[in-house]
């Protein structure tokens, strides 16, 4: 950097005009808000699908696979966890819209717990477990990059 170009680069600083890397950082509350907002969205999605799931596995619908061979137990035992899990992601869903901490904290354990049962309940039905899963990672990303910070 020059002579010159450091006295402008000064001058421009003294009169109040921010450096182009201060505008990035000022984006972050931003980038961060809407990440947390988008892992809520998708916690509180993805739980009501696995709510609607669960009450069809436990139904005994047949709209799943009738001959899968699932690693622990039965269709039946995989629709109440399905249930269980799908019920407290919506509820940590509303609680991160709503602002509330502990909603991070249940986001991130039921987003890792939900991950964990739709690669065990991938016989169901393989498409959406696959699905869900990639959805689980989004929120799981979305909260823990950026569900600590404080949000202008």
């Amino acid at each position: 950097m020059t002579r010159a170009t450091s006295d402008s680069y000064l001058r421009v600083m003294r009169e109040g005009h921010r450096s182009p890397y201060e505008s990035v950082s000022r984006a972050q509350p931003a980038r961060a808000s809407g990440w947390v907002t988008f892992a809520g969205t998708v916690l509180a999605v993805a739980g009501i699908i696995n709510v609607i799931y669960g009450i069809a596995a436990i139904s005994g619908s047949r709209f799943f696979a009738g001959d899968a061979k699932y690693i622990l137990s039965d269709l039946h035992t995989w629709g109440w966890i399905v249930l269980m899990v799908g019920a407290i992601q919506a509820a940590a869903g509303a609680a991160i819209w709503g602002g509330l901490r502990w909603g991070r904290w249940v986001g991130i354990a039921s987003a890792s717990v939900n991950a964990i049962v739709q690669l065990l309940w991938m016989p169901a039905y393989p498409l959406l477990a696959l699905t869900v899963f990639v959805v689980d990672l989004l929120a799981l990303y979305g909260l823990t990059a950026y569900g600590g910070r404080k949000t202008a």
